[in-house]
């Protein structure tokens, strides 16, 4: 079974669809940045103001890495994951790619009342959003396979679209035996 991998900013959904996803799906469910806290004992924040976000960077990058190795899981990635060449290319190989897609509104929204993004410590949090969204929103859609618009969208309607636009990208062999079971 295939990896599904879910890229896109923080707010977009990732972790919520992506647990909703697996259940669907009867996989398991990782999320990159849950993983990095496990193996390390420490929060994201913490590391970010230890190591600096190029040090949070390498065991991102190191988690990734080890994740997509993996077989027939549904993964969350953080925001920041694109930006590496070496993560894009883990990704793309390491499953079908969903890119997440939302509105700075909509992140700003989501993410008010979230301590644990160290990048929104900022003076003008929609500001940063806004350049982390030039960056970024490039690389999501040059590794996505889908994208799903996650804007004022419940949950489980992104999921039904994701199921539904995953089936397509089956090989016809694996889309007439799914249709028989």
């Amino acid at each position: 079974m295939q990896n599904t991998i879910l890229v896109g900013p923080m707010g977009a959904g990732k972790s919520t669809i992506g647990r909703l996803l697996a259940k669907e799906l009867r996989l398991p469910f990782k999320d990159s940045d849950k993983e990095i806290e496990q193996r390390t004992g420490a929060s994201i924040p913490l590391i970010f103001d230890v190591e600096g976000e190029q040090g949070f960077r390498e065991r991102e990058h190191a988690v990734i890495a080890d994740l997509c190795r993996l077989e027939g899981l549904v993964l969350a990635t953080g925001g920041g994951a694109v930006l590496r060449d070496d993560n894009r290319r883990a990704l793309r190989a390491g499953g079908r790619v969903v890119y997440l897609c939302t509105s700075v509104e909509q992140q700003l929204d989501r993410t008010a009342r979230d301590r644990n993004r160290p990048l929104l410590r900022a003076a003008d949090p929609e500001a940063t959003l806004r350049q982390l969204m030039a960056v970024r929103d490039p690389l999501y859609r040059c590794i996505a396979d889908i994208i799903v618009e996650t804007d004022e969208r419940p949950p489980r309607l992104v999921v039904m679209e994701i199921l539904d636009r995953l089936v397509g990208l089956m090989p016809r062999e694996s889309r007439d035996q799914s249709a028989l079971s």
